[in-house]
């Protein structure tokens, strides 16, 4: 019988995204892929620090147990194989449960999301961030110099979102860019009982809730939603996901008011926001990425 990942959650993830490969990668973009190559495979030896998404990844793994593969992790890069030796070995050096990789040597990665099934794709570059978006997966770009995930919840993965464009459609903030703040408001008054169309996140949120029900003795989902959305149109965002039938466990409608505190607070291994004033003010503080969705990125 072929081997499948039917019913796990799948993370495709760049090596930058999972691994500080910063330096490396300037020597990348200032010389060429040559000396790039031989700088990773001088350093084979020398384990990879922790990259942004390192904690979420690393927590996300821990919720399989013996007898029951919940999540696989797979390292969808491009980098050349013999950079992916490097990568490997630092992926053993931490004890990451990670054992498929696709290294295209500079070739576009996100085309194998689709034969993966993937349920998030995370990668320093936002042209691949932008076509797996297209191809309709959930994707971001990590902000490489965000503050790296404290410590404190070693048990919950704990991931925030933004609301519009990012877990909803950005049909509401289209009203918001063309007419204002008072026009957004009625309309989001006006609809309050019609559920927002999907975002480019739900499927990820949908699969994170699954992964939930599941249930393991070691780790659980901990969800916020941190929008700039504000009373009256909070009511529209928290009927949709009663409607999809999904329970965030913390909403703050923040009412335009900088995220970055609160996501401080809250402490997330990762937040997603389609916003890059939102990100870079959250990435002080917290893992963050940018999903190129929706009328802001237009």
């Amino acid at each position: 019988m072929a081997v499948n990942l039917d019913g796990q959650l799948v993370v495709a993830i760049s090596s930058r995204a999972l691994f500080d490969l910063e330096e490396e990668n300037q020597v990348f973009e200032q010389s060429d892929d040559r000396a790039y190559m031989q700088l990773q495979l001088d350093r084979l030896d020398q384990t990879a620090k922790p990259g942004v998404a390192f904690s979420l990844i690393k927590k996300l793994l821990a919720f399989n147990e013996t007898g029951s593969q919940r999540v696989e992790v797979v390292i969808v890069s491009r980098n050349d194989p013999v950079s992916g030796l490097r990568v490997f070995r630092s992926v053993q050096s931490h004890a990451l449960s990670v054992a498929r990789g696709v290294f295209t040597r500079g070739r576009e990665p996100w085309r194998y999301l689709t034969p993966l099934r993937a349920n998030l794709f995370l990668s320093a570059n936002p042209d691949d961030v932008k076509a797996a978006l297209l191809k309709g997966f959930p994707a971001a770009t990590v902000a490489t110099h965000s503050a790296r995930a404290r410590d404190n919840y070693p048990q919950e993965v704990r991931i925030a979102f933004d609301g519009d464009a990012v877990l909803f459609s950005d049909e509401a903030e289209q009203i918001f860019q063309r007419q204002g703040l008072p026009a957004f408001q009625q309309h989001e008054t006006d609809k309050a009982v019609l559920p927002l169309p999907d975002g480019p996140f739900k499927p990820l949120l949908k699969a994170l809730h699954q992964l939930q029900q599941a249930g393991t003795t070691r780790m659980r989902i901990r969800t916020a939603l941190v929008t700039a959305r504000s009373a009256p149109a909070h009511e529209r965002a928290i009927r949709t996901l009663m409607n999809w039938n999904i329970a965030v466990d913390e909403a703050m409608f923040l009412g335009g008011l900088a995220k970055g505190a609160f996501l401080r607070e809250f402490e997330p291994d990762f937040f997603f926001d389609d916003q890059t004033g939102h990100v870079n003010s959250a990435a002080e503080h917290v893992p963050s990425g940018h999903v190129h969705s929706g009328v802001s990125n237009d």
